[in-house]
């Protein structure tokens, strides 16, 4: 394929993905009215119960307690105040993930439909693409969808333990606290995550089961520490999420920095100034033992 020929088809795949996320807003949206489905529940989680909507309903909030209290301290927020502040922490995740390469990003069709039914999907990318360097962003991925924290298997393969245990500690540390304020609220949840899930809207979503995708994830994320290959700790989390609906692969956008500073280590080093990568290529933030 000539290079005429691949830009031809790069840009024109940007160019329809940019018009789909368009028209999820500007034609989708005022007439379905389904634009921050995801946001909405979390805007609607309240205390003393935040689980008092089953599993799947409009408004149900799945993740663990400490997270349940963090939510709530937003909902006195209006509601179009509260969705237009989590569409722009949507739109500046994404930025600050792509850079440059942000309009690719944006035209990646599973980024378009997350910004636009507003889960968390692109805070979980931020988080993986965080972790490398603060791996207590981990803390995050754990209190809401813990099992896409295989990714810490990463620092249990490169025996980085530092780095793996700060993320456990901060996960600790946010139950104790939440279990002091809301003790009750532990037992809730767990009820609230027994119940049949079945029937739960959000789309088509992969099919095969949790624990072989889990299995399949590890081990992606454990080849890829021994090969030296950040990119794998997006793709193991993201195939290990508890339910793998389609915006969720916008969590592979996590990679998006490993690549771009895969691809300038490998790039020719310019004769005048510039910056210095450290010896081995590794990228300053995914160098051995460079997580804290």
């Amino acid at each position: 394929m000539s290079d005429n020929v691949r830009r031809g088809l790069v840009h024109g795949l940007t160019a329809a993905g940019l018009g789909f996320l368009a028209y999820l807003f500007v034609f989708v949206a005022p007439q379905v009215g389904t634009a921050g489905y995801d946001t909405w529940a979390y805007w609607t989680t309240t205390l003393p119960h935040p689980y008092a909507v089953p599993l799947g309903g409009l408004g149900s909030f799945p993740y663990s307690p400490p997270m349940a209290l963090v939510f709530d301290l937003f909902g006195a927020l209006p509601w179009w105040t509260y969705h237009f502040l989590w569409i722009c922490l949507g739109v500046a995740t994404v930025l600050w993930l792509g850079g440059r390469w942000s309009p690719y990003l944006f035209a990646f069709p599973p980024v378009a439909l997350e910004l636009y039914h507003g889960n968390i999907h692109l805070l979980l990318a931020a988080a993986v693409a965080l972790g490398f360097r603060h791996s207590s962003s981990w803390s995050f991925v754990l209190l809401t969808k813990p099992t896409a924290g295989v990714g810490l298997l990463w620092f249990v393969a490169r025996r980085e333990w530092r780095a793996l245990a700060a993320p456990l500690l901060a996960t600790g540390a946010a139950a104790a606290v939440s279990l002091l304020i809301a003790p009750r609220l532990w037992a809730e949840w767990f009820a609230f995550m027994a119940q049949d899930p079945s029937g739960t809207p959000g789309g088509p979503s992969v099919p095969f089961p949790l624990p072989l995708r889990v299995a399949v994830g590890a081990a992606i994320i454990v080849w890829g520490a021994r090969t030296d290959r950040p990119w794998t700790v997006a793709v193991g989390s993201t195939v290990a999420l508890p339910v793998l609906w389609f915006a969720g692969l916008s969590v592979l956008i996590g990679a998006v920095p490993s690549l771009r500073q895969a691809i300038a280590a490998r790039s020719p080093v310019p004769s005048g100034p510039g910056p210095v990568l450290p010896a081995g290529g590794y990228p300053a933030t995914h160098a051995p033992g460079s997580a804290t």
